[in-house]
């Protein structure tokens, strides 16, 4: 936790993506990534929910446990879902299961009105990642995704909860569709680095949920995200020419492959 620290102060970025499985978490392992999350945004782009407020705490355990096989470098940080940490004892308990699977450090959602939850994880020797601006857990009590920070006073509860969550013993924040200055103020007012989803280039670091980074959930993409790949659009033109194939009679497109296994 001390090395992001020490990246912060010699200014340099913190990269991280989720992962959500084996083959995805491997392969963001080997590229060089900093830290693999296996967010909660599963729900959507993987299970097919609304958003993350059905996602359960077996899901979450289910995929960390499949992303922890495939992580050896970066650090492994797993999303606790809605109403598994409601109190500090209830807290401490999801973010044992987390580790007992391999995960190295656990999130959850909230700043100054979590801070005896985030203690309490801290105090059990548990790496803690905070997140605060737009929380998609409480999309349906906000009644959709929306920036935050546009306003006086929620640009000064912003700051406060940064750096409450700092010192409960967060090593770092995410910082979700926070205002770019307002970003910039957050991550020059605290020691621990700020990593930023849409919220400017002012951040210690950045994050993606990986399927919008490489085109994979092609139904919805956050103003925000440049996909750097189009994988829906391969995987669509795979697929038809499977079929096409299929239907033509020749199905094999390395007969002597087959053959030979």
């Amino acid at each position: 936790m001390k090395d992001f620290r020490e990246m912060k102060r010699r200014g340099e970025k913190i990269t991280a993506l989720t992962a959500y499985d084996y083959p995805t978490a491997r392969l963001l392992d080997e590229s060089g990534i900093d830290i693999i999350l296996v967010g909660d945004s599963v729900g959507m782009v993987v299970l097919g929910y609304s958003d993350t407020t059905r996602v359960t705490l077996q899901e979450m355990l289910h995929h960390t446990r499949a992303v922890a096989r495939g992580v050896k470098h970066a650090l492994l940080v797993a999303d606790m879902p809605i109403h598994t940490y409601d109190t500090p004892d209830q807290a401490v308990k999801t973010a044992k299961q987390f580790v007992e699977i391999g995960a190295q450090a656990v999130k959850l959602e909230g700043g100054a009105n979590h801070v005896a939850e985030i203690e309490a994880i801290t105090q059990a020797g548990i790496p803690f990642m905070a997140h605060i601006g737009m929380l998609p857990q409480s999309v349906r009590e906000e009644g959709g995704y929306k920036v935050k920070g546009r306003t006086q006073s929620e640009a000064e509860a912003l700051i406060a909860d940064a750096r409450a969550v700092e010192k409960a013993g967060a090593f770092s924040v995410v910082l979700e569709i926070v205002v770019a200055e307002i970003a910039r103020q957050i991550t020059n007012a605290i020691d621990i680095p700020t990593i930023g989803i849409g919220s400017g280039e002012h951040c210690d670091g950045q994050i993606l949920v990986t399927h919008d980074l490489i085109g994979l959930f092609p139904w919805f993409t956050p103003k925000f995200v440049s996909p750097a790949a189009r994988v829906a659009e391969e995987i669509r033109r795979a697929a038809t020419a499977f079929i096409e194939r299929t239907r033509s009679g020749n199905a094999l497109s390395n007969p002597s492959r087959a053959s030979s296994e």
